[in-house]
């Protein structure tokens, strides 16, 4: 009686557990991250007897939960991946949406000032026309400048998303660690089959979180630990322990952010999530963006300027300058790196006669004690000069250095900040420069040989190597984004495919179907049911048996 009350009570025990577990994935079937579970059962060690082996019943081995480390690590990465193609597609579509846009863009500015040009040339005496040709002379430099306002908000954006992101990573790196050590209490108290698996669920979770903000790569360890790794491989969560992800200024430019993890910059080596979005975006289209509006602002202003100051104005003056960067001199801005020697310096100012040498991007001016390199930072191109020199002709700039030092670096920036800082400078219209000849005094109200040089640059290539206009300056950056965009766009059509499909492979794995759930609540109730039966067997024939005694 005393086995069959044993074996009995063990399948009675078994179908209780396996009851409770169908339950426990009923309750869970809306829980983000679970994984169904089921309880595993083993036969009991057979006694022996002089009749052979007699079965002892069943043990339940444990509660396992359906999981595949291959789907697990497939839909983390597709998770970065489509991340990352999301963020950098949202982002990089503002910026198409800014130079592409009639409204916003900067072609019909362009469009009206060199019209309000041609007027002025068709009759240099009109007074009304010459304060078009002011009134259109600022609205062109306001459309500038909020172009490259609507880039520098951007900008700001992007490196608050970079900060929340950041943010984000760390707190889900602590709660990574914080999971660990609980995993590892808990799976010390039982033996290795028997794992903690709703921890388990919520740490996969929460890696597949930190999977949207950067790529993660995992390494389940023996205490049951899961370390993870971000960046060409430095450690974010080892054990009970976090390395902290950080958002800092760069030493030459404020607005440039990098990120670093336990004091080692790893932005160059950041990959998928939307940290990798939002870095992709500012590398390939707003810094590129922002320096082809600077480069055909600063074009705009040394060409015109240049022709201007030929010409005479009304009173029969010399042309003055038209536009400027902040002051007439049209500087260019330097930054000199912090750790430079003291009384080193370097200027620089646009040079008219080489304008269509500007190239939309910053150079990178270092000494070594014996020679200058100058750097172009969009292909690292670099042009060496001999020093010590006192002047330096660049791609469209002239340098001039001063007690320069070995190791000394500075930063310069001909087009970045250009569309920013233009701004007109004439607004009397007596000061336009239209006649070829004149003297103090002595106007030449007919002549309009400088207006119909200055009218000439709407479709001068002066930039770009002599190669494109002021509108095919601006026609390259609007088309270069919309293809940006435009890729961007089917890349993360095509990442999302994928990534539902990495989520369904999942969810066909380890989902929570009702419906099985449902058959098995059936099935382990009659398994249940049955158990009871045999206990009540066992009672009546143990009953049978007092009764036999007594009798």
């Amino acid at each position: 009686m005393v086995g069959i009350l044993a074996t009995s009570l063990s399948g009675l025990t078994a179908a209780q557990h396996a009851l409770e577990t169908t339950s426990h994935n009923i309750a869970n079937v809306n829980t983000e991250g679970y994984s169904r579970q089921r309880v595993e059962l083993g036969t009991r060690p057979a006694e022996f007897t002089g009749a052979g082996y007699i079965g002892q019943g069943v043990n339940v081995n444990t509660v396992a939960r359906s999981y595949d480390r291959f789907i697990t690590n497939q839909l983390t990465s597709s998770t970065s991946a489509f991340s990352e193609s999301d963020a950098f597609h949202a982002l990089a579509s503002r910026v198409d949406n800014i130079v592409s846009n009639e409204a916003t863009g900067l072609s019909p500015a362009l469009k009206s000032f060199f019209n309000s040009v041609n007027e002025v040339a068709n009759d240099p005496s009109s007074i009304p026309a010459r304060q078009v040709l002011v009134s259109e002379a600022e609205s062109v430099t306001q459309q500038f400048t909020t172009l490259s306002s609507q880039f520098r908000d951007l900008r700001h954006q992007t490196n608050n998303q970079l900060q929340g992101t950041v943010n984000d990573i760390n707190s889900f790196a602590q709660s990574i660690a914080s999971l660990n050590a609980k995993i590892v209490l808990d799976s010390n108290r039982a033996s290795h089959e028997q794992l903690p698996n709703d921890l388990l669920d919520q740490r996969d979770a929460l890696v597949a979180k930190l999977a949207e903000k950067v790529s993660v790569s995992t390494v389940a360890q023996q205490d049951g630990s899961l370390t993870v790794f971000i960046g060409s491989g430095q450690s974010l969560v080892l054990g009970a322990t976090t390395a902290t992800v950080s958002l800092t200024e760069s030493s030459t430019d404020p607005s440039h952010k990098n990120i670093l993890v336990a004091g080692q910059d790893i932005s160059r080596n950041i990959t998928g999530g939307e940290l990798a979005g939002a870095l992709k975006f500012r590398d390939e289209v707003l810094d590129p963006a922002q320096q082809q509006l600077g480069l055909l602002s600063a074009g705009f202003a040394v060409e015109f300027n240049k022709l201007h100051e030929t010409g005479f104005d009304l009173n029969g003056a010399a042309g003055k300058k038209l536009f400027g960067f902040g002051t007439p001199a049209l500087t260019v801005p330097i930054t000199p790196d912090p750790t430079n020697s003291t009384g080193s310096s370097v200027t620089a100012v646009y040079d008219p006669g080489t304008a269509s040498q500007l190239y939309p991007s910053d150079y990178m001016l270092s000494y070594d004690g014996s020679n200058y390199s100058l750097k172009r930072l969009s292909d690292n191109t670099t042009s060496t000069f001999a020093g010590p020199a006192a002047t330096i002709n660049g791609p469209g700039f002239i340098l001039s250095t001063s007690g320069v030092s070995a190791n000394d670096s500075f930063l310069i920036r001909p087009t970045f900040d250009a569309a920013q800082k233009i701004t007109s400078l004439i607004t009397d219209p007596d000061e336009i420069a239209a006649a070829g000849t004149g003297a103090p005094g002595a106007p030449v109200p007919g002549d309009n040989a400088v207006a119909l040089s200055l009218a000439g640059l709407e479709n001068a290539p002066v930039l770009l190597g002599g190669k494109a206009t002021f509108s095919d300056a601006y026609g390259q950056l609007a088309a270069k984004v919309g293809t940006v965009t435009h890729a961007a766009d089917i890349s993360r059509s095509a990442q999302e495919a994928l990534f539902n499909q990495a989520k369904q492979s999942r969810e066909n794995l380890a989902g929570v179907n009702l419906d099985e759930e449902a058959a098995n609540l059936i099935k382990f109730q009659n398994s249940y049911q049955a158990s009871a039966k045999a206990i009540a067997v066992a009672s009546s024939l143990f009953d049978t048996l007092i009764g036999a005694i007594r009798g």
